[in-house]
């Protein structure tokens, strides 16, 4: 199946789902990856799919969910392995284009060093660029890239793609237990990112079956902390765990605003009183989150965080 959706997404709205790789043909194969292991590693880019045939499933799929009265908001390539390893990729963008309807497109940026591939993502109008290290030992041990593949190469790759690109770039970090969690980790992500400086770069914890057993997400105040890390050097920090909605949305039931919120950003505790105080409820409202265990308290720098809990990993 070439598409797929429309699905809803926090970073896309509802967009349709365009599988242009098989599975499983990457060039990594993460530890944590939800598709299993990599079955075919690769970074010589092949043909896979026609552009042409692209071009029909897609058509033929908008068709039908315009007149069930459904919104398009984009059309994005979320393949079952690495989208850029598609040598029509440039090609099939351009025969979409006539749609009207936004591109979007997730990659883990392993082939960016390369003038055509960054060729090819500058067409899209929004581009997720995967960074879970910027050290070299502990990128290897989390994305598990084909050997050939060298972290500098990506990193300027990203760089010269960003000085370019005028839609909009945003970055997506994998938080695995004891594996690229760690304070020195963070530090090093955030100093690149500050020189890429993404519209936002979000923060994944696996919340579906991994790859590897033995995989975990970190805990909330782990998790916390990640999130402070990167804020002191970036703007536009958020939490994505599979909360899907618009987070920021005024329910008027204070319990679903603060589960709506905290699933993006932590809330410290004075801006949760602030909260209550706006819509004339007490603490006795976060207290009973907390109690439930749909909240957690956390500490950092001196103040307390409250956080929802994040989905744990399901065993298979």
């Amino acid at each position: 199946m070439i598409t797929f959706g429309p699905v809803p997404s926090r970073r896309l709205g509802r967009s349709l789902g365009i599988n242009n790789i098989p599975p499983k043909v990457c060039s990594y194969s993460c530890v944590y990856c939800q598709v299993g292991r990599t079955k075919n590693m690769q970074v010589e880019r092949s043909t896979f799919y026609e552009p042409e045939k692209v071009l029909e499933d897609v058509r033929d799929k908008v068709k039908k969910t315009k007149q069930k009265g459904e919104v398009i908001n984009y059309l994005a390539f979320v393949p079952d392995g690495e989208p850029t390893l598609d040598n029509n990729l440039g090609r099939t963008i351009d025969l979409l284009k006539p749609l009207g309807i936004k591109t979007a497109i997730i990659t883990n940026a392993s082939l960016i060093w390369r003038e055509d591939v960054r060729d090819d993502l500058m067409k899209f109008d929004w581009v997720s660029l995967k960074i879970d290290s910027a050290i070299e030992t502990i990128w290897r041990k989390t994305d598990r890239p084909i050997g050939s593949l060298k972290l500098k190469a990506l990193l300027d790759g990203m760089l010269e793609f960003r000085q370019k690109y005028t839609g909009e770039l945003v970055t997506e970090t994998m938080l695995i237990e004891n594996v690229n969690d760690g304070e020195e980790n963070l530090e090093a992500i955030a100093n690149f990112l500050s020189h890429l400086n993404p519209a936002r770069a979000y923060l994944s914890i696996p919340t579906r079956p991994p790859a590897e057993k033995g995989v975990h997400s970190p805990n909330e105040v782990v998790i916390n902390r990640s999130y402070h890390a990167l804020s002191k050097q970036l703007d536009n920090v958020e939490y994505l765990i599979g909360y899907e909605g618009d987070a920021f949305a005024t329910t008027g039931i204070i319990e679903e605003d603060l589960l709506s919120i905290t699933s993006v950003h932590p809330m410290r505790e004075e801006a949760v009183k602030e909260l209550l105080l706006k819509t004339g409820d007490d603490w006795s409202i976060v207290q009973r989150l907390i109690d439930r265990g749909s909240l957690i308290e956390t500490r950092y720098d001196e103040h307390n965080f409250y956080v929802r809990r994040f989905p744990k990993r399901k065993e298979r």
